[in-house]
């Protein structure tokens, strides 16, 4: 749904302090969207932001609202965690026609949903008669041409620099095979500290490999007490330590707190430095606008299983900038020259471009797993407001720039709706891991911060929700699951949630929402009683799931 406001891609840099300004972004940033809000309260005859008519009047008002049909989501007792679903099969209320329905599902970061064109898709390739005959225009020798197309408008680029291959970390590992030629002058890598394990794990193996020391990596880390990394520091290292520096390597969007970094500042910087400048797209890809060629990343890659919605271990990609058609790199049969390949001649004549780099034939399983997705996203391109005004929609980045209007606006409002929780506190307010639980204070019980940037413009649809006390987070993550609602959790104390534009709903943020607050409400009620983590003591009551019977909410509201 378009609410009536412009978007820009991206603020200036000077304008996007993460940090200890959070507080104040989070006033500003969610200022127009509450004000957009609270006119459509009396069209809706809403009470309340909480109230289910507004989400509902906003949803009939939703232009992608039909795509969500095109999903499959999880029933709410099939992700029942074992042991209430034993409880229920013991009291003989496994079946109930209640807890057949969807689940709310906001863990499309993590993976995201199955198109229900999928399973036609793998059916039509498994009943193909061998690869000399394709019934649906699909040859295999050619299947990546199918997908690339799409891949290079998603992530901003020619699709000559995009290739559809492998997974992500081994993507990481080829393109560092390339572009990582350490110097004893210039022989660091640069990323951001609590990367992804696999790009961390990356990082230090090529260095290891080039008999580099483990002080070649420079992580970089956020401000004591802050849990983002500010582009002032990011920047300020890179003219400190810009001539020993290698590669750069971010994660476009920061796993674990949903950061997104100021990718077009951080390339200008270490090129102006003579550093190399990638990145890992995992939490970019489908979620928030790119332009690596614009831009003039040197090569990124990324999964597809997120966002993309390919399916668990779906085919990755990889971007390699076009002024890099020559980089050496290690050859396969399917990056030679599609006109000789089969001729198997023994000189390596490589394709032009990314395609170039790659090794094998792709799995044509995945690879049709992951058209099936994108041509959802081809199909919600052409109904969004400025694609039906006769706008220019395929052009490179473009595509998600659309997608991003109800992105920032579903994100928008389950940030508000959390922030106005009794049990939320500001990130400043919020006691470290150490603090004791034990006080009477509900707050000091059970509280949970937002650690995600509140500026739309340095975060995708990610929230990452910290929990005091950190113990907490694993009672409360079961219970919302027991309810049907689905983030995913990173340990020790983070839950994310990640609306999901193509498929999520108002409703579905409204219901999450609340589904926490009566969660934190029941924990708070049964620390009061007595519950107790297998932390508290060395005692399991956790496990023992001692929460009280006919337990009410504390202040759930409508």
């Amino acid at each position: 749904m378009n609410l009536g406001h412009n978007r820009h891609p991206r603020d200036p840099p000077e304008s996007r302090q993460a940090g200890t300004e959070l507080t104040m972004q989070a006033q500003d940033a969610n200022a127009p969207l509450k004000t957009r809000l609270a006119r459509l309260l009396a069209a809706s005859g809403a009470a309340s932001l909480a109230d289910p008519k507004l989400a509902a009047y906003l949803d009939a008002q939703d232009s992608l609202r039909a795509f969500r049909a095109q999903f499959s989501f999880p029933k709410r007792r099939t992700v029942w965690p074992d042991e209430y679903r034993e409880d229920k099969e013991r009291a003989g209320e496994a079946d109930r026609e209640e807890d057949a329905v969807e689940c709310v599902y906001l863990a499309g970061n993590s993976l995201g949903l199955m198109p229900k064109s999928t399973p036609e898709l793998l059916q039509e390739e498994l009943g193909v008669l061998g690869h000399m005959d394709h019934a649906y225009g699909r040859p295999w020798v050619k299947i990546d041409e199918h997908v690339t197309p799409l891949l290079a408008e998603i992530v901003g680029a020619k699709p000559s620099e995009v290739a559809c291959m492998g997974s992500l970390t081994a993507n990481l590992h080829t393109l560092f095979t390339s572009f990582y030629q350490p110097t004893p002058q210039r022989h660091k890598i640069l990323y951001e500290g609590k990367a992804f394990p696999s790009d961390a794990y990356a990082f230090a193996s090529h260095v290891a490999l080039h008999d580099y020391p483990p002080s070649s990596l420079l992580p970089v880390f956020p401000r004591e007490g802050e849990h983002t990394i500010r582009t002032d520091d990011i920047l300020r290292i890179i003219e400190d330590e810009g001539d020993s520096i290698a590669v750069i390597c971010f994660g476009a969007v920061q796993y674990y707190s949903g950061e997104w970094f100021d990718l077009e500042a951080i390339t200008k910087a270490g090129h102006a430095k003579g550093c190399i400048v990638s990145f890992d797209c995992a939490h970019a890809v489908g979620n928030i606008p790119l332009k690596l060629h614009e831009w003039g990343v040197d090569f990124a890659c990324w999964c597809s299983y997120k966002y993309l919605n390919s399916g668990p271990g779906g085919i990755a990609g990889l971007f390699v900038h076009e002024r890099w058609e020559n980089r050496k790199r290690l050859h396969g049969w399917w990056g030679h020259d599609k006109a000789t390949r089969f001729a198997m001649p023994s000189a390596y004549s490589p394709l032009p471009g990314a395609a170039g780099w790659q090794f094998s034939n792709p799995s044509v399983l995945d690879v049709v797993s992951l058209l099936s997705s994108l041509r959802i996203f081809d199909q919600a391109a052409h109904v969004l407001p400025r694609a039906r005004a006769g706008g220019q929609i395929h052009s490179r980045g473009e595509v998600l720039g659309a997608l991003r209007e109800k992105s920032v606006d579903l994100t928008g409002y389950l940030e508000l709706l959390l922030t106005s929780s009794p049990y939320y506190l500001l990130p400043e307010s919020f006691p470290p891991s150490s603090a004791s639980s034990t006080q009477d204070d509900k707050h000091a019980v059970s509280s949970f911060t937002i650690i995600t940037p509140s500026s739309p413009s340095a975060r995708g649809a990610q929230l990452s929700l910290l929990f005091h006390p950190v113990e907490s987070m694993d009672w409360i993550f079961a219970r919302l699951r027991e309810r049907g609602v689905l983030g995913d959790e990173r340990r020790p104390g983070v839950i994310r949630f990640a609306p999901v534009p193509l498929y999520n709903s108002w409703g579905d943020v409204r219901e999450a929402a609340l589904a926490l607050e009566e969660v934190m409400g029941l924990y708070v009620r049964w620390r009061r009683e007595g519950g107790r983590h297998e932390e508290d003591e060395g005692k399991d009551d956790l496990e023992k799931r001692e929460t009280p019977a006919g337990i009410e909410d504390e202040g759930v509201r409508q």
